[in-house]
């Protein structure tokens, strides 16, 4: 029984929720890679796990067609995905060679070469538009509207304007500005949040973010804990907030994109390209990189290190000063 992959399957799952602390997402991801390749290399036992069967499922997953976007397939799995099945089998062979169990060495995989990733990004005139456009909308619905929404567009044009700043002025992730509550300091210049893996890290406030929270918060005349609630649009007290009124992250990307195409921006924008911004603002202006990892939450330096080539200000500086025009 303690050779029995299921079992030893089983109880690496149980170290990577407990021990090592990793969110259910995780664990559910690991079991899935982990499964396919039990199931594909048919093997039920930790020596059975071998080169060739490893080269073989390789092959088989760098086959296997691409997820459909807009109807169409990629041709092939994408490198990334591929290497997310290696990552789990590396981790399931170092726990398996921690309890002394013979198995192929981790080493032994090599995760497949990838593109260098490539950032969408927007320009500062355009993130301008972007931030200004939800009061500019607002006014605008309230010289025209005689309805009794009025009111309740002010209020959503107060909190879509601190969305915006908020995420600009700190390089949040979409699910983590959707966790705060109302009960942030805004007398301090930051504050905590819990990201990834559970990992707390100090964000900043701009004074303009300070600002925008600040006037939505007084604004707002229901005591609900979340800080980004939704608003009922059809109820008789117009700016009623709903019973589940917490914002999901789905109705922050709807709010972002709409206010991106109200602005004129022919790119598409989401929060995650609004954190690209952050990151490439603060590069651009000549904060080390070091630093913008530790804001941005990323584990590996690598992950922040798609920002320097395109942010590089002291390359531009030597290129301007050293090259003839």
């Amino acid at each position: 029984m303690a050779n029995n992959l299921e079992q030893l399957k089983k109880e690496f799952l149980e170290h990577v929720e407990i021990e090592k602390g990793n969110s259910l997402k995780t664990v559910h991801n690991y079991d899935y890679y982990i499964s396919r390749f039990f199931v594909f290399a048919n093997i039920s036992n930790p020596d059975g796990i071998t080169d060739d069967k490893i080269r073989e499922f390789r092959l088989h997953l760098n086959r296997q067609p691409g997820v459909k976007v807009r109807g169409q397939s990629a041709s092939t799995l994408k490198k990334n995905t591929q290497n997310y099945h290696l990552i789990a089998l590396r981790s399931f062979l170092k726990y398996l060679m921690k309890r002394g169990i013979t198995s192929l060495s981790p080493d032994r995989i090599d995760l497949a070469k990838i593109k260098e990733r490539s950032l969408d990004l927007i320009s500062t005139e355009e993130l301008n538009r972007l931030l200004k456009a939800p009061i500019e909308i607002s006014q605008k619905q309230g010289i025209e509207g005689k309805s009794k929404s009025s009111a309740s567009s002010h209020l959503k044009g107060l909190r879509d304007k601190a969305i915006l700043e908020l995420f600009f002025s700190t390089g949040l992730r979409l699910s983590e500005l959707c966790s705060i509550n109302r009960d942030l300091d805004l007398s301090k210049d930051e504050f905590s949040i819990r990201g990834k893996g559970e990992k707390v890290r100090v964000v900043f406030l701009s004074d303009s973010a300070k600002d925008a929270i600040r006037e939505y918060l007084k604004n707002r005349k229901d005591l609900d804990e979340p800080l980004f609630i939704q608003y009922s649009s059809n109820s008789g007290k117009q700016g009623q907030a709903k019973s589940t009124n917490r914002l999901t992250p789905r109705s922050i990307e709807r709010i972002v994109k709409y206010y991106a195409i109200a602005a004129g921006i022919s790119k598409k924008v989401t929060p995650h390209i609004i954190r690209h911004s952050f990151a490439t603002d603060l590069l651009s202006n000549g904060a080390d990189i070091r630093s913008v990892q530790m804001m941005l939450g990323h584990a590996n330096i690598a992950t922040t290190q798609i920002y320097t080539h395109i942010t590089d200000k002291q390359l531009r500086d030597v290129h301007k000063k050293f090259h003839s025009n």
